[in-house]
């Protein structure tokens, strides 16, 4: 046989058996289309340990590992409001390997911190939780409605406390005060529990925090009102803002979990169903009616629609 032919001859069957080996690993997930996930996934905290961002992203992370089979390791990445560890995700391949947890401070860092920290560079896999804000005096203030409230801050001026600037409890105290009428002037704590606290001593007027900081103040606050739509199952006692003067105020500390720009579907449609999963197992319901806050679940495209929705407003609000 002429060497010529026989050269084409071996390629031919090179390139056939190359043929086969492909379609052999397409057939069975192999190569770089194999399962996600195949190693350990980071999610990235932008908060200290022990506070509510942080307990709420480890108590999922649990539930992610019992439903991906990989470990799901809590990373703290605190500083600039968020925005070291938001930006620090955005910027993270995009392979499902890095995730965070946002908090509604994704939707305020541009306008509050000037913080390159926007929606589009994400993939937003789910919302996960919502802490309604509350309003809440000292047990011996003298006020006992926020109506009363309401009247002090036209008639003077009231100081509200809260949990930092450029966190959503002094955004929602500034919102408040557009609604209703009134001066009402944010005083900055470092964390909700000394917020609230400020206001159980009679150092502010009120505060404005979440409501599990203010129900672990026991009897030495009064909470006048739920900054919701509905009442808290905890505290079905306390009204919504609308009930309680008529005009209605929702603001909330939402969180949920989120990936670069960029997921494959397939890495982004196993984490959007793991968190999902996550997010309606009975313990983590259960860890979050425990602190005093609701279980809302949003899809990938609602928490999305959403996120745009609260950056537009706070924009509006802050900027």
């Amino acid at each position: 046989m002429p060497h010529s032919r026989k050269r084409i001859l071996s390629l031919t069957a090179a390139l056939a058996a190359s043929a086969l080996a492909m379609s052999a690993c397409s057939a069975d997930g192999g190569g770089s289309d194999s399962a996600f996930p195949e190693k350990d996934i980071r999610l990235i905290i932008q908060a200290n340990p022990g506070g509510g961002s942080d307990l709420s992203s480890r108590a999922l992370a649990t539930e992610l590992e019992n439903t991906l089979g990989v470990s799901v390791i809590p990373e703290n990445m605190p500083g600039a409001a968020g925005a070291i560890a938001m930006e620090y995700v955005s910027d993270s391949d995009p392979d499902g390997y890095t995730i965070g947890f946002a908090p509604v401070e994704v939707a305020m860092l541009n306008t509050t911190q000037g913080a390159n920290v926007l929606p589009e560079n994400m993939t937003l896999l789910g919302q996960i939780m919502l802490a309604p804000g509350v309003i809440s005096v000292g047990a011996n203030s003298g006020i006992t409605t926020l109506e009363d409230l309401v009247a002090k801050a036209n008639a003077g001026g009231v100081t509200v406390s809260n949990s930092g600037a450029g966190s959503i409890w002094e955004a929602a105290t500034i919102g408040f005060a557009d609604i209703v009428g009134g001066t009402f002037t944010p005083v900055a704590y470092d964390g909700g529990a000394t917020a609230v606290s400020a206001a159980a001593s009679g150092e502010v007027d009120a505060s404005v925090s979440g409501l599990g900081e203010a129900l672990a103040q026991g009897d030495a606050v009064t909470i006048l009102a739920i900054m919701h739509d509905e009442r808290h199952p905890d505290a079905p006692d306390v009204p919504t803002v609308e009930e309680a003067v008529g005009s209605a105020v929702v603001f909330g500390g939402w969180g949920g979990i989120y990936g670069p720009a960029g997921l494959p579907d397939d890495v982004k449609d196993t984490l959007e169903a793991a968190v999902k999963t996550g997010v309606e197992s009975d313990s983590y319901q259960q860890f979050q009616k425990d602190a005093g806050n609701l279980v809302v679940y949003r899809d990938s495209a609602e928490w999305t629609e959403f996120v745009n929705e609260q950056f537009a407003l706070f924009k509006e609000l802050l900027g």
